[in-house]
């Protein structure tokens, strides 16, 4: 099963340029699209998309049909500083269907999310706090939104991922949660993505949240029929 891969460069030779990967199966499929980074500080969850197109590339992950878009550092300036970035980006993107989004990089992020169409689409973060011990954070949670076709498939992974932590206060929870100007809303409301927020949080170890990460966006992947 051959699959080609393409490294091309989102809104070349603007001040917030970054790369991405379009990996396509020989057979005919859905789309799905990852994002990472649009919170520079959020590195474990930039690891992880980015140890997941490592294992693409080299053959550990195959696409089993369609197209599978990663973004993995949107946000190379908020990066480079090691802050969350302001505007805060994840408030920037757009909230109606005449709108294309409130800044220049949400603009460019959110046209290639057009052009890709997915059917699922995957925004990795992080957050203080354990959710198991509080419902005002949101660390250890899977977000979508309220009636989201997504909702089914989300229960379904924090079942699985749950059932390997023995340690009950760092279980998954779901939340459903509107948040206009999100990537995840914006996917939901004008692309009809089955879209989710993937949140870990700081507290744990950084190899945990890697791990974490990367086997819910695999879960995922085989939920939308991209991976076995």
């Amino acid at each position: 099963m051959r699959m080609q891969l393409l490294t091309l460069q989102l809104a070349p030779g603007s001040g917030y340029a970054t790369t991405y990967y379009d990996f396509r199966a020989d057979r005919s499929g859905p789309a799905a699209m990852i994002i990472s980074g649009v919170h520079g500080n959020e590195t474990a969850s930039i690891a992880a998309a980015q140890q997941l197109v490592k294992q693409l590339k080299r053959g550990e992950l195959r696409l089993m049909k369609g197209r599978l878009v990663i973004v993995p550092l949107v946000n190379q300036q908020a990066y480079r500083r090691k802050v969350r970035g302001r505007p805060d980006l994840n408030r920037q993107f757009p909230r109606h269907s005449g709108s294309k989004g409130r800044n220049g990089l949400a603009r460019a992020v959110f046209g290639l999310a057009r052009q890709v169409s997915p059917s699922w689409f995957l925004d990795l973060h992080e957050a203080n706090g354990l959710s198991q011990l509080s419902s005002r954070v949101l660390g250890q949670t899977l977000i979508t939104n309220p009636r989201s076709p997504a909702i089914p498939a989300v229960q379904r992974q924090i079942r699985k991922v749950n059932a390997a932590i023995p340690n009950r206060n760092h279980h998954f929870n779901r939340r459903l949660h509107e948040l206009p100007g999100s990537a995840r809303t914006a996917a939901t409301r004008l692309l009809r993505a089955k879209a989710v927020t993937v949140e870990t949080c700081w507290s744990l170890s950084r190899a945990s949240r890697i791990r974490y990460q990367k086997q819910i966006v695999r879960g995922f992947l085989q939920e939308a029929g991209l991976l076995k």
